[in-house]
């Protein structure tokens, strides 16, 4: 009795929903549906690739991808090796060719350096194939996506070629619906060692390990992204970071979540709060917020020496005292005081410049501090204060034979307000900010109403208070965490970029690190700074780059030489997804925070 069979029902709802809407190919493309694609084979390999070298293929936007590896017989590929190099000796012996000698000597030591692996090593060999598809809607992006595979297929040193013909035969090798091509694989199977093809693809699981450290975020595909950013070693040279993106896209979340990681480590937190927006976050660390915009426990003394930030790296290794090749610490700072003043008083003349100078080193010494005194013995008091600056320079204004009276007029009048005016509960009187806690937060956000001048004089004045803290310990990690920093540079005084560039550069000698915090990345891009600004936006070893646009997306995307993917990734501007790069490891990061850090942030920026 024959069994009785029953026909599979059609399910033309799913049919309908799978189907593309047309198919077409032509000699060199094809068609499916609104997208257009071409299909291309790959007809040449490296002989010795890069660990990794099949992932950049593998990872072009907008492409489809198929590779196949067959193990084989290593006795033809042993054949083909010894033809290689015999051509390619004669060739090198019998050319008069520079250029054809070099590649013909290069092409041969590969390829003896393979038949080594092969003969001695016991090496492995297959036929891999490649095949790679563009594809796009529009013809303007079609010809981009076709031109960014050949030029990354060439800078692999391979080469490719349009499957001409073969269209349909090669979307069929791309199709998980189907095997492979015969025709195909006769133009594309080409014999490798088994090594360049398990090190030239990416089989590591998703997510970025370190180690050690702690949960930061999540990849694209959902795997745990672990860093330690005190780890340092190959392209990561130092722990600092920089955080860009609009506003709203989670800036400060990022910085909080990051924060509190690192206090749960015993790292020390410096924040520069110009919004107030790390106050609840400091408080319920138990932390000293410090009302810096002109609270009277938030003053600190320009005219206090403090240590500066050098780029120099032969003086980075010295820092308090001068060992008789170098400037000491009161030579140094006096520098640094030029700027302070020049942020404060533009219109500072030279010849001003110069007598506010020749006073400064006067106040000095009446106060008993000379160019070889030790600055790290003495105490906040032991220093003038600015009232005791500017009596000086208005008693000599008074003198009747002094030639330079009428400067001395003008440099008191200009000083008055930062002595004894509206200007001196900031700055007139002994550094009054003492901190022992773990997390600092200096709040300036009083600052936000006073004019430019006195916001950049103090984010200087507070940057180096910051700095000072940072070196004094060498054996604390120390993170100062700067917001919106672009309040503190100045394109008319550079020197203010300068010295934060130079904290950036100098703090990975100690165990310190700097995160610079921006929604505008022009402002550090203006042509009077940038030589000091994008240093100081690349030298970071970590990058997270947020949702953003306008100007400031394409001045990241230039700064950062970012793809096509990655540049939509930030026009996209979702809130908690960005760019991650660690050294030169590039990640879609999406900073899912735990519930319970959420409860340390307060009512502020960044819940």
């Amino acid at each position: 009795m024959a069994k009785r069979t029953e026909s599979i029902p059609v399910n033309n709802a799913l049919l309908n929903v799978i189907t593309p809407m047309g198919l077409n190919f032509t000699r060199n493309t094809l068609t499916i549906g609104e997208n257009k694609g071409k299909a291309y084979g790959m007809i040449k390999y490296h002989q010795d690739p890069d660990y990794g070298w099949l992932s950049k293929i593998t990872n072009i936007p907008s492409t489809i991808v198929s590779i196949t590896f067959t193990p084989t017989d290593t006795g033809a590929f042993i054949d083909t090796l010894s033809s290689t190099i015999r051509l390619n000796r004669g060739t090198a012996e019998s050319t008069k060719d520079p250029l054809t000698r070099q590649r013909a000597v290069r092409t041969a030591d590969n390829a003896e350096k393979i038949l080594a692996q092969i003969d001695q090593d016991g090496e492995s060999v297959g036929l891999m194939s490649v095949i790679v598809m563009p594809i796009a809607r529009d013809d303007q992006t079609f010809v981009k996506v076709c031109r960014k595979v050949e030029s990354t297929v060439a800078g692999l040193k391979c080469k490719v070629r349009v499957l001409a013909n073969l269209q349909k035969e090669g979307l069929k090798m791309l199709s998980p619906f189907y095997g492979t091509d015969e025709k195909i694989e006769n133009i594309t199977q080409r014999p490798v060692p088994l090594s360049s093809f398990i090190g030239g693809f990416p089989f590591a699981s998703s997510g970025y390990n370190d180690g050690t450290g702690y949960y930061f975020a999540k990849d694209a595909a959902g795997g745990l992204i672990i860093l330690d950013p005190w780890i340092r070693g190959g392209d990561r040279t130092n722990s600092n970071f920089v955080i860009t993106g609009t506003i709203g896209v989670g800036k400060s979340t990022d910085i909080k979540h990051i924060g509190l990681s690192e206090y749960m480590r015993g790292t020390k937190i410096i924040f520069i709060d110009p919004h107030r927006e790390y106050r609840d976050f400091t408080l319920n660390l138990n932390g000293d917020w410090i009302n810096a915009g002109g609270g009277s426990k938030g003053k600190v003394n320009p005219l206090q020496i403090r240590t500066a930030a050098k780029d120099d790296e032969s003086e980075a290794d010295n820092l308090y005292a001068d060992d008789g090749h170098g400037m000491g610490d009161m030579a140094l700072y006096i520098k640094s005081l030029e700027i302070f003043f020049s942020l404060y008083i533009p219109s500072l003349s030279d010849r001003q410049k110069a007598i506010l100078k020749s006073e400064i080193i006067e106040i000095y010494n009446k106060f008993n501090i000379f160019w070889d005194t030790e600055i790290k013995k003495l105490k906040n008091t032991d220093f003038p204060i600015m009232k005791d600056l500017h009596g000086q320079i208005t008693e000599k204004a008074k003198e009747r034979n002094n030639p330079y009276q009428k400067d001395y007029d003008d440099l008191g009048l200009l000083l008055r307000d930062i002595a004894i005016g509206s200007d001196s509960f900031l700055w007139n009187g002994h550094t009054t900010i003492q901190s022992d806690s773990q997390c600092v937060c200096l709040d300036t956000k009083d600052l936000q109403a006073t004019s430019n001048n006195i916001k950049s004089a103090q984010y200087f004045n507070l940057l180096q208070w910051a700095w000072d803290e940072m070196v004094k310990d060498p054996t604390q990690r120390v993170m100062l965490i700067c917001d919106e920093a672009y309040y503190m540079i100045d394109p008319n005084v550079p020197q203010s970029l300068m010295f934060l560039r130079n904290v950036s550069k100098g703090v990975r000698k100690y165990e310190g690190a700097l995160g610079v915090i921006s929604h505008s990345v022009v402002d550090f891009l203006d042509p009077k700074i940038k030589m000091y600004g994008q240093p100081l936006l690349e030298m970071a070893c970590f990058k997270i780059l947020m949702g953003t646009d306008g100007s400031n997306l394409k001045e990241t995307k230039e700064l950062y030489n970012l793809t096509d993917a990655e540049e939509e990734l930030l026009a996209s501007k979702q809130r908690g997804q960005a760019l991650l790069m660690v050294g030169s490891k590039r990640l879609r990061a999406n900073f899912e925070i735990p519930d319970y850090k959420f409860e340390y942030m307060g009512k502020a920026g960044g819940r």
